[in-house]
This record gives C-alpha cells, sequence and structure tokens, in this order.
C-alpha cells in the first residue's frame, strides 16, 4: 500500500528585495526557501496512518523543483518518508500550478499509489489549485479542505470531514484512489529527531526527467500552463486621514475629500 505526497518548497521574501530584470518575479538572491507548511500536514497525516497500519504503507514524498528543493524533500524523509522523488527539466521553469498538476499525475501513474495528499494551498502562491487539478488529470475523486480524516490501509473508501463556509463542517465519504488537500490543524507535525536528519542525509533522492514520467516539453512551461505572469510590482502605498467631529461635520469632510478625489471644485 502506498501513499504519494505532494510537497512544495515555498519561497518567502526577504526584508529587502528587488524585481527580476524582466519584471515578472522576484530575483531568485532574495527568497527564504522552506517546506511549504500545509504539506508537512499532509505528510504527517500521511506517515501517522503508516504507524496505525497493520500492513507495510509506503511514504513516498514528491516534489517538482530544482536542485534546492531537495533540502524539503530532506525534512520530508527525516519525519517520516519511505522515498522522495524529485522531477525537473528545464523546460518546467515557469509552469503555473495547472502545469505542476500535470506532472504530479504522470508521477501518480508511474507510482501507481492508493491516496496522494496534497496541501490546500503554497504559502507562496495561493493558488489552491494543484492539488484539485491533479485529481482532474488522473481522473480520480477529490475533496479539498480536508481537516480530518479516517482511513485504514487498502480500504475501497475513506471518510473525512472537510471546512466549509460559516463555519459548517462536512462530513463525506470517498472512494479510493483518491486525492485529498489536507487543510491546517488536522494533526501536529512532529520533529525531526538529530538522528532522523542524519539518516535522512543518506538516504537518495530519485530524481526524474520528464522523459521519465513519459511528458514532452510541450507540457510543461508557458506552452503547457493556462496562465503566465505579467508583471510583478510592488502597489503603491495608499494614504489614511482621520476624519474628527460629529456625524455632521465627518460627513461634509468626507463629500470634500470625494469632491478632491473627483478633481470636482469644493
Amino acid at each position: 500500500m502506498k501513499i504519494l505526497v505532494a510537497v512544495k518548497q515555498v519561497s518567502a521574501l526577504d526584508e529587502d528585495f528587488e524585481i527580476r530584470d524582466d519584471g515578472r518575479d522576484v530575483d531568485p538572491e532574495f527568497f527564504i526557501r522552506d517546506l511549504n507548511e500545509w504539506d508537512d500536514f499532509s505528510l504527517e497525516e500521511a506517515v501517522k496512518i503508516k504507524e496505525a497500519a497493520a500492513e507495510p504503507v509506503e511514504v513516498v514524498a514528491v516534489s517538482v523543483g530544482a536542485g534546492e528543493a531537495d533540502e524539503s524533500l530532506r525534512k520530508c524523509l527525516a519525519k517520516g518518508a519511505d522515498r522522495a522523488i524529485r522531477v525537473w527539466d528545464a523546460a518546467i521553469e515557469d509552469s503555473d500550478s495547472i502545469a505542476i498538476a500535470r506532472v504530479l499525475a504522470a508521477v501518480a501513474k508511474r507510482e501507481a499509489p492508493n491516496m496522494l495528499f496534497a496541501g490546500v494551498q503554497s504559502s507562496d502562491h495561493s493558488f489552491a489549485s494543484t492539488g484539485i487539478a491533479t485529481a482532474a488529470f488522473l481522473g480520480w475523486p477529490h475533496a479539498a479542505v480536508v481537516s480530518s480524516l479516517a482511513y485504514s490501509p487498502g480500504a475501497k473508501s475513506a471518510v473525512f470531514r472537510r471546512e466549509l463556509e460559516g463555519g459548517l463542517l462536512q462530513e463525506v465519504e470517498i472512494q479510493c484512489p483518491a486525492v485529498l488537500t489536507i487543510q491546517l490543524g488536522i494533526n501536529t507535525p512532529r520533529y525531526a529527531s538529530l538522528r532522523s536528519i542524519k539518516q535522512a542525509a543518506a538516504k537518495p533522492i530519485e530524481v526524474l526527467s520528464l522523459a521519465d514520467v513519459a511528458l514532452r516539453a510541450a507540457d510543461v512551461g508557458e506552452a503547457g500552463s493556462l496562465s503566465r505572469v505579467r508583471r510583478m510590482y510592488v502597489p503603491d502605498k495608499g494614504r489614511a486621514q482621520l476624519i474628527d467631529g460629529d456625524a455632521a461635520q465627518q460627513a461634509a469632510r468626507l463629500a470634500d475629500i470625494i469632491r478632491e478625489f473627483k478633481g470636482a471644485a469644493p
């Protein structure tokens, strides 16, 4: 029995940063990189299922990214993943979340897992679309924002709760294999021990090319994406003004501000 966990090494901005020369992203020298927070909870959920199972369960962490993503994959190995896979090719550069989902689906077809877990979203782009798009490419049942899960390895279905608007919870039974995107708070991710960190450093990370997952360059990058970044910029800072006085005075001042904004004479 196998659970595939999609993970991402996300980028956070340093205090000072510069936009890339082409104006479409931040210069990578100013990034602080780490394992996506949502994916940490996804991995923990998979490891908990493995530890509670009566039969062998293999947890495989998979990431789409360049060599620096190995650091996040080794964190996954230190926290209980049995194997780590990284998919990369120069053609994958500038892929959007849909193109990345196409790659993850190709890995899932190669690995044939019983379940695929992903975080609800990533902390850098927050599209919340990669996991669901992966399910669409696979043709598997899917659910988003899963806040609790009851699943026995090898079972044909799983029962989960998911968050809805207005503070409601929905309990659903889903057929397996399925793709679930995991919400924060479903568990408490463990800390990796020093021993497990050292062991993870010695474990191999399997690196796959596009050819290894039966994809072409046209399937990824801008050619395989449904969106692209036109430009990235720092927004202009707004202004704030505290209006004193009673209600009538505040209303009169607000009317003056609106006229000034529209360019009308007071």
